[in-house]
């Protein structure tokens, strides 16, 4: 494929109005180590959102809805769909405790929840367990997609893609800091989704329009016979396949597993932009923002070129014919996305792959910023040198910055598919997730619970890998409810018989983060905190529930209301449009409430 020259110029045009504007925040990023990964704490709440789409939003992303949608049908996106639950648990439960806490990183709450070297342990493991080894696998799944869109469109080599990404996703990630990735998550989430709404425009008109597209599905059954156009698994024929991307991501899979942007409770670079939020609205906005962007508005755009593939190229042997200079170690169904954009106009095609590139530096920006705030703050500064000074934790920040992108582009070479990536995350991430929302209302929870549940998820993940390579093989949807199993027993157990948080912690924790609900009343009457007093300054677990049960209906009604509407279902669009405002108006009433609600603590009444 061939760029015009005016493709070129929107290209160019698109990386100048992207990057420019955040080279502005260079001399703010050196100050110190707050501005740089948590600038200043002075994000709104917009801000903030729109910057947690954008991360979410990578060049890996179109092309793993295209695998999902071409394996498993529309349907086969419940694998994540489910994961609204969490997101929308997080605003009504998790943002503003989050806010409270005042750490600069997620990990440096262990330290403020728990007590003993086990609390530094667990700081320091996860600091390089996440902000190296599961950093670099989601930066490589990223850099992986962005090569093979560069095979499709330029035949470049996967080296020749990394060097490429990796000068201006460093260069920048060392310069700005968090403002500046904020402002250029900003700019290219616009530019982003105007380029998939354009494809999928183009895709779509390529096939005969809407009714075409329809018509040709429905009457194309996929493999194991699914409809490829259903947005619910057939539970009638193909059992198996319900229960895997249905059935457990909704019963399970959204609590029990950790996964980055999806984490129980909130974590990582979501984390990071609730505590980087200038205030607990804002940190409460930003997330309940996220979601509804996330689940809302970008996934049919994906979906719809998905859809069109499966009809332009049926088979994997199909893309290969169409592009037959194209090495066979990245043909997958997940190239079908990239292979889908020869069909865009000129001018078009410049502002598809502007939109790429911007997709592709958005996330590896904030992956580089957070896992190198991990890295320092919570590894180097904590237990090798404690004492320098803020300009030299910068520097050895830019430093952690460059180690990271060099590792991730080495591990590129090792994967294949963006589904591959998706799979070994949720495995080994598989029963943590439970620990992560118990442990802001449980006072049990410790921290060797945290490490055993760490070793217990990655062991047993490792022993059916070992299996496998032997020929014993467990469905991944199985092979996930065995180890949530064993890991939560596992640190359960640890709970209950292992040794206990020093209380003058557990105190001082409450004090500052005011959880709510029955697991704290044994600390809040060590405390001497009267129990009106806790309801007075607490939020109300009944209004939060609400607006959980609310916030995802909103999403999940809008989220099909668009399917329908674009299937030509109108009646079912309409139904759905009138749970959508009937939710939508509950959401708002509950936000309202909460917004107005005032963490401070009330003054003791005057005698008198």
């Amino acid at each position: 494929m061939h760029l015009q020259t005016i493709d070129w110029v929107i290209v160019f045009a698109i990386l100048l109005v992207c990057f420019g504007p955040a080279l502005f925040y260079r001399k703010r990023s050196g100050k110190n180590t707050s501005e740089f990964f948590a600038g200043g704490r002075m994000v709104p709440w917009w801000l903030a959102g729109l910057s947690m789409v954008a991360t979410t939003f990578s060049s890996d992303t179109p092309n793993l809805v295209t695998d999902i949608v071409r394996r498993n049908g529309v349907a086969g996106n419940w694998v994540w769909w489910a994961f609204t639950l969490t997101g929308v648990a997080t605003v009504f439960f998790y943002a503003r405790m989050w806010r409270r806490s005042e750490v600069l990183t997620d990990l440096e709450f262990y330290e403020l929840r728990y007590s003993g070297k086990a609390a530094g342990v667990v700081r320091g493991f996860r600091s390089v367990y996440l902000g190296f080894v599961f950093n670099c696998i989601i930066m490589a799944t990223v850099n992986l997609a962005a090569c093979k869109i560069a095979a499709i469109l330029f035949g470049l080599e996967r080296w020749q893609t990394l060097l490429l990404v990796g000068v201006l996703n460093v260069v920048f990630a060392t310069v700005t800091g968090l403002w500046g990735v904020l402002v250029i998550d900003m700019i290219q989430f616009f530019v982003k989704m105007t380029a998939v709404i354009a494809a999928a425009y183009f895709a779509v008109k390529y096939v005969g329009g809407m009714g075409v597209l329809v018509e040709k599905l429905s009457a194309t059954p996929g493999p194991g016979g699914i409809n490829f156009l259903s947005m619910l698994p057939n539970f009638k024929s193909n059992w198996d396949l319900a229960i895997a991307i249905f059935i457990m991501p909704l019963a399970v899979q959204w609590w029990a597993v950790w996964y980055p942007g999806a984490e129980p409770g909130g974590g990582s670079y979501i984390a990071q932009r609730m505590l980087a939020s200038k205030s607990e609205k804002d940190s409460l906005g930003a997330v309940l923002f996220f979601n509804i962007a996330h689940y809302v508005l970008r996934p049919w755009p994906w979906i719809l070129v998905a859809l069109c593939s499966i009809i332009v190229f049926p088979q994997l042997s199909d893309i290969q014919k169409a592009f037959p200079n194209l090495n066979p170690a990245l043909l997958g169904h997940d190239i079908a996305y990239p292979a889908m954009l020869k069909f865009l106009p000129v001018g078009f095609i410049g502002l598809m792959v502007g939109g790429l590139i911007a997709a592709n530096s958005s996330t590896n920006l904030t992956h580089l910023n957070w896992g190198a705030s991990y890295l320092v703050h919570d590894f180097y500064r904590r237990f090798i040198n404690k004492t320098a000074t803020e300009k030299h934790y910068v520097m050895i920040g830019r430093l952690a910055t460059v180690v990271l992108f060099m590792s991730a582009g080495a591990l590129v070479f090792v994967l294949d598919t963006a589904k591959d990536s998706f799979d070994i995350i949720l495995q080994i991430g598989a029963g943590t997730g439970l620990l992560y929302l118990v442990r802001w209302f449980w006072w049990r929870v410790n921290a060797w619970c945290e490490v055993n549940a760490m070793i217990s998820s990655f062991s047993f993940s490792l022993l059916l890998l070992v299996l496998r390579k032997f020929g014993v093989f467990v469905p991944t949807h199985y092979a996930l409810i065995l180890t949530i199993a064993v890991t939560t027993i596992s640190w359960l157990l640890t709970a209950f018989l292992g040794p206990k948080t020093d209380h003058q912690t557990l105190i001082a924790f409450y004090k500052k983060v005011r959880p709510f609900g029955p697991g704290w009343k044994a600390i809040r009457k060590e405390a001497g905190i009267s129990e009106a007093e806790a309801k007075g300054t607490h939020e109300s677990f009944p209004l939060a529930l609400i607006g959980w049960v609310s916030g995802s209906l909103t999403i999940w009604s809008a989220l099909f209301m668009v399917g329908n509407f674009l299937y030509g279902r109108t009646t079912y669009a309409l139904v759905l449009l009138g749970v959508f405002i009937a939710s939508s108006l509950v959401l708002i009433r509950v936000v309202n409430r909460l917004w107005g609600k005032s963490p401070a603590v009330p003054e003791a009444p005057t005698a008198g």
